[in-house]
């Protein structure tokens, strides 16, 4: 094990691409992390929710946005809207989609997350 490690998400682990999305994964040691990229017009439960099989997002996000804007509904009522240079954490149970045209890119580093988004069986 190193003490210290840096990769480029531009030579990624692994990619996903269900409609309007990219998914970039590194692996790192002791941990995985996402950049997430959805397109305008993107939504959670028209491009991801048939990959995963539930109602909602059942994922737990932490990450930042660097571009674009995603609002968040969750299911106990609670909304917001994320941007630039917010950093956000969003518990299972929500829908989420872009706002907008312009595309969304955010970085997720919750590993489990980042490990499991998005992935078909």
């Amino acid at each position: 094990m190193t003490g210290a490690q840096s990769r480029s998400f531009d030579s990624p682990d692994e990619q996903r691409t269900p409609p309007k999305t990219r998914v970039d994964i590194l692996k790192l040691e002791g941990t995985t992390a996402g950049r997430f990229t959805f397109e305008p017009g993107w939504r959670w439960s028209e491009a991801v929710k048939p990959i995963a099989g539930t109602d909602s997002c059942q994922a737990r996000h932490v990450g930042a946005v660097v571009a674009g804007r995603l609002h968040v509904a969750h299911g106990d009522g609670s909304e917001f809207e994320a941007g630039p240079g917010d950093a956000y954490v969003i518990e299972p149970g929500h829908d989420a989609w872009v706002v907008g045209d312009e595309t969304y890119v955010g970085y997720e580093f919750e590993s489990m997350t980042a490990e499991q988004y998005a992935r078909g069986s």
